[in-house]
């Protein structure tokens, strides 16, 4: 089961491309010669059409023995070469995508399932044959036949396989952890399962797909940038042929292949070439940092986040609160209020219960309960109530929670004593969390929970407002906590004592104000708010609603990838924009090219451009189009690897683009036909 799950230490170390990649891509980009595939780069299928028209003129010199045949010839291999390097650029993209499918296709296997039947007893069937809603036994060593959600039982769980983390997980019915992912094994205990999906909608059939790149849609972006490509197409056509009607009236008629060739050359063939290969190694960046994007839309959505919306608990701190003191109300009993703060906590089974626990029976010794008294009725924590505790046989209540929440519960005894407010206050002040701990309506004492920081949190915070991004934490934690954690870790603003809906509601007034937003979310109850966000990512370990309306599923459960996910957003963004300005800059150079090889016998005087001091019209020309193949292949692996991406304004962006990009594509086009120019002229072929 652990052979196709290391997809992120593999990728992490793999070679760019690797040689079986690069011999699949050769002949992708063959097949991909089909009209009805190149059609849908309108640029290309110009290309190939030329191609297919100088090929004609090629077959026509032969077969008349006139004209110039070897001139046509390697006009017309080059343009193909054009063609097939364009392909070639995809195939690679697409072909590091195939690799990964094929690791996960690996993992899957047609197990056996012990499906419940109506009687209520188990069968034994082919795991293929699941539907949803069908419900499963699964016990120590066998494999999770289907996504599901437990509905008993707990476990644990290697998910390997899926992530490539070879330490198991804690899987178990209710709350947010009892989503299980088909293909998984399971190390301890049993479950029962409910089934999410009907064959072939798995979470790795769904993986295998959108890798291998079947279900990548354009971006708006794409399709706007798609669209101005091929308006340029036309426009060029039409001055390619107004050329050939004016060089007639000139008394200075080119052949159809030279027009051919000055077309194909003054195309955007770069950007149309690399394109989708752009946006295929996106994907394929964000799937190895072992997130599934749902598609190209959801990656580029990223790099245009303007708000980033991230959990205070597990994102930026550790997670693990711990208590770190009990304040007892004056007046009150010490010995009581200690007990009433371990038997509240007893059935909390989350780091910060357990702390408590440990906490209070410190401070007994000996007088600590070794179990609860005989009838207690343990209250679980609500996310709406905000507080948790235990009714005890005798009749007495105990509640721990938030404070206004137990102030609120306080008042259904009578009018609570808010004597211990102003600690509550200071310990609020101070950064840590306040729990107020309440017997029969009375507040008698106080829990202060230490929130701790991820290392290097405010450095990254710092890093994404360089990159003009705005974030908020958000925390079910009282407002003066979570303004002395956000000024702690330095993010811009925060939403306490945060809601199912208060998270709905932040995320669609920050859309209205025309940003666009992403969030994290692992529970149930954050599902809407992650169909609201323009970039919702789901946990893996949560559960199967949030999975289903995020757009992101990060395999690795960590909520802080959010961040690297957006610069890789970006990365795709900046690359996509780099490889444009480069593409149209380098046009120029194929001006002083090609103008003058066609037009200097009518016009002696356009010699003046011919700035490079190319040897014939025959060798300019062709200079032209093989460097016009060959510097598509010299920027795969820059499309592959992406435009190295650093936090900076939009204007520092543009002019760094400008600069390198802009007059780098001025510049190296010059240079790069001027070798070639010379190299025909040693090999005489120009």
């Amino acid at each position: 089961m652990q052979s196709g799950g290391t997809l992120r230490r593999r990728s992490a170390a793999r070679p760019l491309v690797e040689t079986a990649i690069l011999k699949n891509s050769l002949l992708e980009a063959l097949c991909k010669l089909d009209p009805r595939t190149q059609v849908r780069n309108p640029v290309m299928f110009i290309v190939e059409v030329g191609a297919v028209v100088t090929t004609g003129f090629l077959l026509a010199d032969l077969i008349h023995r006139a004209g110039t045949p070897g001139f046509d010839a390697a006009i017309s291999a080059w343009l193909w070469f054009t063609v097939l390097f364009a392909n070639f650029a995809e195939a690679v993209a697409e072909g590091r995508g195939k690799a990964q499918a094929e690791n996960l296709r690996r993992t899957k296997s047609d197990t056996i399932a012990h499906r419940r039947n109506a009687a209520g007893t188990y069968e034994d069937v082919a795991a293929s044959s699941l539907r949803k809603g069908d419900t499963v036994r699964v016990s120590v060593g066998e494999i999770v036949p289907g996504d599901g959600e437990i509905i008993e039982g707990a476990a644990t769980i290697d998910e390997s396989a899926i992530t490539g983390e070879s330490a198991p997980v804690v899987r178990e019915a209710g709350g947010d952890r009892s989503a299980v992912t088909g293909g998984t094994r399971v190390l301890s205990d049993s479950i029962v399962v409910t089934i999410a999906t009907n064959p072939g909608e798995s979470f790795l059939d769904r993986m295998i797909a959108l890798v291998e790149g079947a279900q990548r849609q354009k971006t708006p972006n794409e399709i706007a940038l798609s669209i101005l490509l091929s308006a340029l197409t036309i426009i060029f056509v039409v001055v390619v042929a107004t050329l050939y009607a004016f060089s007639q009236y000139a008394g200075s008629t080119p052949s159809i292949v030279i027009l051919v060739a000055l077309l194909v050359c003054l195309i955007p063939t770069t950007i149309g070439g690399l394109l989708s290969a752009i946006g295929i190694a996106g994907m394929d960046r964000v799937m190895q940092r072992n997130v599934l994007a749902t598609s190209g839309r959801a990656v580029e959505a990223a790099g245009d986040v303007d708000t980033l919306l991230l959990d205070k608990t597990g994102t930026i701190t550790l997670g693990n609160r711990s208590a770190s003191d009990i304040i007892v109300a004056a007046g009150a009993d010490r010995t009581q209020v200690l007990q009433a703060a371990l038997l509240s906590s007893l059935a909390d089974e989350t780091p910060e219960g357990r702390s408590i626990v440990t906490l209070a029976r410190h401070a007994l010794g000996a007088q600590a309960p070794s179990e609860p008294p005989e009838g207690t009725q343990f209250v679980p924590f609500s996310a709406y109530t905000r507080m948790s505790g235990v009714d005890l046989q005798s009749g007495s209540k105990i509640r721990k929670g938030a404070p206004d929440s137990v102030i609120a519960w306080c008042k259904e005894f009578h009018a609570p004593d808010l004597a211990l407010m102003p600690e509550v206050e200071r310990v609020a002040r101070r950064g840590e969390t306040p729990l107020l701990l309440a017997i029969d309506g009375s507040p008698v004492g106080l829990i202060a929970l230490k929130d701790i920081l991820k290392p290097q949190m405010s450095r990254r915070f710092a890093r994404l407002r360089a990159m003009g991004i705005r974030t908020v934490m958000i925390t079910g934690d009282n407002p003066l906590t979570a303004a002395a954690i956000a000024g702690e870790a330095g993010v811009d603003d925060f939403l306490a004592e945060a809601t199912p809906e208060a998270k709905m509601n932040l995320i669609k007034r920050e859309q209205a104000a025309g940003r666009l937003v992403a969030m994290t979310g692992d529970g149930t109850n954050d599902a809407p708010a992650l169909a609201q966000a323009d970039v919702g990512v789901a946990m893996n370990s949560g559960t199967q609603a949030a999975k289903e309306a995020a757009n992101m599923i990060d395999l690795d459960s960590d909520p802080t990838k959010l961040i690297e996910i957006v610069e890789i957003g970006k990365q795709l963004l900046m690359t996509r924009g780099a490889l444009t300005t480069f593409s149209i800059a380098n046009d120029v150079a194929k001006y002083f090219a090609i103008l003058p090889a066609i037009f200097i016998a009518a016009y002696p005087q356009m010699n003046a451009l011919n700035i490079m001091h190319l040897a014939t019209p025959q060798s300019a020309i062709l200079s032209a189009v093989i460097f016009n193949a060959l510097i598509i292949i010299a920027l795969i692996p820059l499309a592959l690897r992406g435009v190295r991406y650093e936090p900076r304004g939009a204007a520092v962006a543009l002019r760094t683009n400008v600069l390198i990009y802009g007059v780098g594509g001025l510049i190296v086009p010059f240079i790069g036909i001027k070798l070639i120019d010379m190299l025909l002229q040693a090999l005489h072929l120009g």
